[in-house]
């Protein structure tokens, strides 16, 4: 039974694991620890199958603005000075979709039992996954809780809960400061990935924004001049591949500003869209405005916030994928 003067709230009363369960507190430590140094993946299908999606469709605006568009203009700089700019953007969109579909969100953290209970939230600042199961009888009498002290258990995934975390569905995990999961990027959206998310609606509605110039100045040119010389293309197989791309370019600028705003709302009132749809009362201390922002970004405002390569490293590769979880690390 749990120690006297201490209470561990859980709302579907889920018993803490027995002995015999399956699970090993010892093992789950140092595989969690392991896992910190490696690249995060969900094997989701429906994720897989959205990020494929998204690259693709990338690609098939670059080619056409590369190679329907600015290719076959007769202006040299003209074709330069937007190919590099729209191929910048591309790449940008693409690198900061890759850092948050890699990158761990934060599932609530690698703890381990010497830690105490008032530990626990500072100890998930800095590393990464939630270790499944570790709200075991051991692990609770090793927390050393004081008299009335109440700590949370997820009854899915049987792990102490810090602070602002939510169990996800899809990850299987408890996210800390978790937004939301999202299919595009095949991954949370939580407190160590959000920066990337941010970036990448960014990098995604300006690109679209350019290539709807774009499409826009390739009609007048094609109306005023001739339909056979402002494109390698035929002229119905030109205005079909414009008009995908104008419509393409509509629906993921309408949608990456819409989420980009909402992303910076949220920054900015440090309130995740879930805890602003359950309507949580703040227990948190604030981080208000350009606080917030420091905190998501890093550091004070500089060009450094709009790179998506700051504090990338190589990771090493897996030596085997990790059993009964959607997840597994390269």
């Amino acid at each position: 039974m749990q120690p006297s003067g201490h209470r561990l709230r859980d709302v579907e009363h889920h018993p803490l694991l027995a002995e015999n369960d399956n699970y090993d507190s010892s093992s789950s430590s140092s595989s969690e620890a392991d896992v910190a140094d490696r690249v995060w993946f969900i094997r989701d299908g429906c994720g897989m199958i959205c990020a494929v999606m998204t690259w693709l469709l990338v690609a098939y605006a670059d080619f056409v603005v590369t190679f329907v568009m600015l290719l076959p203009s007769k202006d040299f700089w003209y074709s330069v000075v937007n190919g590099v700019i729209f191929n910048c953007l591309a790449v940008l969109a693409l690198s900061s979709h890759l850092r948050t579909m890699l990158t761990d969100p934060v599932s609530a953290g690698c703890v381990t039992g010497d830690l105490l209970v008032s530990e626990l939230v500072s100890h998930t600042d800095h590393v990464g996954a939630v270790p499944k199961g570790n709200a075991t009888k051991e692990y609770m009498e090793s927390l050393q809780l004081k008299p009335g002290e109440v700590i949370y258990k997820c009854p899915k995934c049987c792990c102490i809960k810090p602070e602002r975390a939510h169990h996800c569905s899809i990850c299987k995990r408890c996210i800390r400061k978790m937004d939301h999961h999202c299919p595009w990027v095949n991954n949370c959206v939580g407190e160590k990935n959000q920066r990337f998310f941010v970036l990448f609606t960014m990098y995604i509605a300006l690109s679209s924004v350019h290539a709807l110039i774009l499409c826009g100045l390739q009609f007048i040119s094609c109306v005023r001049g001739q339909w056979t010389e402002c494109s390698d293309f035929s002229p119905p197989v030109t205005v079909i591949l414009l008009i995908f791309l104008c419509l393409e370019g509509l629906l993921f600028f309408t949608f990456t500003a819409v989420m980009f705003g909402t992303q910076i709302h949220s920054i900015c009132n440090d309130e995740t869209e879930i805890e602003r749809l359950k309507s949580e009362k703040p227990t948190w201390e604030r981080r208000l405005r350009w606080e917030g922002m420091k905190s998501v970004f890093g550091g004070p405002p500089s060009l450094l916030w709009m790179n998506p390569f700051v504090g990338f490293r190589f990771r090493r590769l897996p030596t085997r994928p990790r059993k009964g979880s959607p997840e597994f690390s390269v």
